[in-house]
């Protein structure tokens, strides 16, 4: 292999460096250290301020930054009130496709990557980005022997823009957590600051892309793209490129396809929890595609979760414990989960969220995802006010790290079944995957599919 073939070390200052954080942090201070100060100020000291103005402007602040920033406002939005409710509103509305970067930068980039001579290692290669989002770009490209390719180049200094947004992140969690103890966000800060860091790594996420590929092998609804090791680095993901449609233009067609299409969905996500321990947790609408034939295209592989195979046993007890009404039970499954310093008090709030999520596998019945959602409401906004001030009246609540994915998977999902109006009986849907569960069966293919994929 000549030396222009050949993968680039990581240079320091493509890792984290101390210019880049402190550019990053002049550029969001004002948007959330100044916001945030403001907001709890009001709180504190009893003055009125406006809510919806202040969300509004923090909106705008993260809407025109390139970066993770954006990525965890919109994650930690599905979780019941660790940010204010008139936040959450407004981060709801926040898109992930960003501004796309020019030629010159996509050269530059291209050659760091892979050489001077990196164009001649394609067929061809588009210009313009096909898309964009908060980490990188993706290009159209072809092989040399004319497969048609997808090239997710990141941008430059990433590593200092998640340190320094996850900085800013952790000073208005402070700011927040003093006048509405409610939730303790600091494990969940925690958990999303790994999560992004192992975003970073597009080696990682070809390694999660092949786990994928071998966890869904005998899904013939699901595809996943094909990472191309030798062209690809650690900022530079090359791939198949899989050819669909966006979920939503098929939002008015006939009910039969709405259902096949979720039923592919609940299948690419939930076979891989249940007889792996993995999840996918990010259900974003531009991370996935669907075909023709009405099958589905899994894509954009950065935030994976490997669980304990007593983690998704104690998931598969709380469904257990809510159906048959065994607080015994429910008590094991919450301690799997990671909480601590469980009462029946505590349990009891927990049982409200838990049977929101819940719900639609405890009836074994055709029904929408959602029967007590007016049209155009807010998923789970009622019963999330209701766990709120629960909580808050008895002292507050810390969800473990592992709360995180599972409840932006739950929620993600919900709203695209809800989208479609998908008429299912989740139920059967649910009980056609667990089938009988065997924690130590699990582990076994676990370990299997991680050292399949590079993973251990």
């Amino acid at each position: 292999m000549c030396p222009d073939h050949q993968r680039k070390p990581t240079t320091m200052t493509e890792t984290n460096t101390l210019g880049g954080r402190v550019k990053r942090y002049a550029r969001v201070s004002t948007s959330m250290g100044t916001l945030a100060v403001r907001a709890a100020g009001e709180r504190v000291l009893g003055l009125k301020g406006d809510d919806a103005r202040r969300a509004a402007d923090l909106r705008q602040a993260l809407g025109g930054l390139k970066g993770p920033l954006m990525k965890v406002a919109q994650i930690l939005s599905t979780i019941p009130d660790a940010l204010p409710q008139e936040y959450i509103n407004e981060l709801a509305q926040l898109q992930a496709d960003a501004p796309r970067m020019g030629w010159p930068f996509v050269k530059r980039r291209m050659t760091a990557e892979l050489g001077p001579s990196w164009e001649s290692r394609f067929g061809r290669f588009e210009h313009e980005a096909a898309a964009a989002a908060s980490l990188g770009q993706v290009h159209r490209a072809e092989s040399l022997e004319g497969q048609a390719l997808a090239c997710k180049l990141q941008y430059p200094d990433m590593a200092s823009v998640v340190d320094a947004d996850l900085r800013q992140l952790k000073v208005f969690i402070s700011l927040y957590r003093r006048y509405d103890g409610a939730i303790d966000p600091s494990d969940l800060h925690a958990e999303l600051g790994d999560r992004l860091r192992e975003e970073l790594d597009y080696s990682r996420e070809a390694r999660n892309m092949r786990l994928y590929r071998h966890m869904l092998a005998s899904e013939p609804a699901v595809h996943v793209p094909e990472p191309l090791a030798d062209l690809s680095t650690d900022r530079l993901l090359t791939m198949t490129w899989l050819d669909g449609a966006r979920l939503l233009d098929f939002a008015n067609h006939s009910q039969e396809e709405r259902n096949t299409i979720a039923y592919h969905m609940f299948r690419a996500w939930y076979v891989p929890f249940y007889d792996y321990g993995v999840i996918h947790g990010d259900p974003h609408l531009g991370n996935y595609t669907v075909r023709e034939d009405l099958s589905l295209n899994l894509m954009d592989f950065g935030a994976i979760r490997v669980f304990n195979p007593t983690f998704v046993k104690g998931v598969i007890d709380l469904y257990f414990a809510l159906r048959d009404n065994d607080a015994d039970r429910a008590v094991h499954a919450y301690e799997c989960w990671g909480f601590g310093n469980l009462s029946r008090e505590m349990i009891d709030i927990l049982n409200q969220w838990a049977r929101f999520i819940y719900g639609p596998l405890l009836e074994d019945r055709l029904r929408i995802i959602r029967e007590d959602m007016p049209s155009g409401g807010q998923i789970g906004r009622k019963v999330a006010e209701k766990v709120h001030a629960d909580l808050k009246a008895i002292g507050g609540i810390k969800p473990p790290r592992e709360f995180v994915l599972m409840d932006r998977a739950a929620i993600g999902l919900g709203s695209v079944f809800w989208h479609l109006d998908a008429h299912i009986n989740w139920y059967q849907m649910f009980h056609e995957i667990i089938g009988t569960f065997d924690a130590d069966a699990l582990a076994h293919r676990q370990a299997i599919a991680l050292a399949e994929a590079g993973l251990v």
